[in-house]
């Protein structure tokens, strides 16, 4: 498996290596004994089924806050979609940051989203299913989340400005990211 460093630390872009025959292909999503020798060690817990209908359908920004809250591992099984990490760890010299990558059927891409950083997801393509394995369980409590669109933040989510954006109602009254109070505390970046 391929494993590349974003610009957030802890925040990885990991690529499976795909065997192929005339019949398709075969990977490795996650194999927890030759991840954990290149230091990735999670104890994943629950695994995440989503799909969405409409190209411009926007899930996020969310997070579980603490004692609930999750390292993810996010991948597509159809479609494509732009997935967002924020960091949201007070005192990180990263907080506020963002960075997205493209995540599709077709590149197997997955990406590594730890604790303390906010998640999302905007479908590029009708019918996208997501699924994301997270290190904890759903605690509705510990649910929470961040406006998708906030100025401050400044997400380039690949959608086109003038065709509509599918939102959840608790998406869209989400607080800005100035206006929310982060259970997440900086300490210090993964080596």
């Amino acid at each position: 498996m391929n494993i590349t460093e974003t610009a957030l630390p802890g925040v990885l872009l990991l690529a499976p290596k795909r065997f192929g025959d005339d019949r398709g292909w075969f990977m490795e999503s996650w194999n927890r004994e030759a991840l954990k020798a290149r230091g990735i060690d999670i104890d994943f817990v629950q695994d995440n089924h989503s799909m969405s209908a409409m190209p411009g359908t926007v899930r996020g920004l969310h997070y579980q806050s603490p004692p609930h809250a999750q390292d993810k591992l996010v991948r597509v099984a159809r479609g494509r979609v732009m997935d967002v990490a924020v960091d949201a760890r007070k005192g990180s010299p990263h907080y506020g940051k963002w960075v997205g990558a493209e995540l599709s059927a077709e590149n197997g891409h997955q990406l590594l989203i730890p604790k303390g950083f906010l998640h999302g997801f905007a479908t590029l393509s009708p019918d996208v299913e997501l699924l994301y394995k997270c290190s904890d369980i759903y605690a509705p409590d510990c649910d929470g989340g961040v406006l998708w669109n906030d100025p401050d933040l400044g997400i380039d989510w690949g959608l086109d400005p003038d065709a509509p954006v599918v939102l959840s109602g608790k998406d869209e009254a989400a607080p800005r990211f100035a206006d929310w109070n982060s259970p997440f505390t900086y300490e210090g970046d993964a080596a």
